[in-house]
């Protein structure tokens, strides 16, 4: 029995470290010299002209969300259109029902004028 949990912490332990070994090197072995020129804001090797904390609109986060809804429906579709003959009438109902869950929700999104582009 334990035996079969031993895969698993082996693999939550290679998963672990992997990420975090490469990061702790790279802490060590850093050249610990700062100099305000080093520490300075650049962008493309040239030097900040105004402020660095630009705020964006809300409305480029919205869009983004709605991509990633919409985007993660046709991930949820793909498997349901790969096996179409297999999963019959209920399969047909249920995809039906998810979509037009999906549709309630661009439609609640235009009411609301998230789409609309100030």
């Amino acid at each position: 029995m334990l035996a079969n949990y031993a895969l698993i912490g082996i693999f939550l332990v290679a998963a672990i470290s992997f990420p975090l070994i490469p990061l702790v090197l790279a802490f060590f072995l850093r050249p610990k010299r700062p100099t305000p020129l080093k520490t300075s804001t650049y962008e493309c090797g040239l030097e900040a002209i105004g402020d660095v904390h630009v705020q964006f609109k809300v409305q480029y986060y919205l869009y983004a969300l709605a991509f990633v809804i919409f985007d993660i429906e046709v991930i949820f579709l793909y498997p349901w259109a790969v096996a179409f003959n297999a999963v019959g009438l209920y399969g047909l109902i249920a995809a039906t029902i998810f979509l037009l869950m999906l549709f309630a929700g661009l439609l609640y999104e235009w009411r609301k004028g998230a789409l609309e582009w100030v």
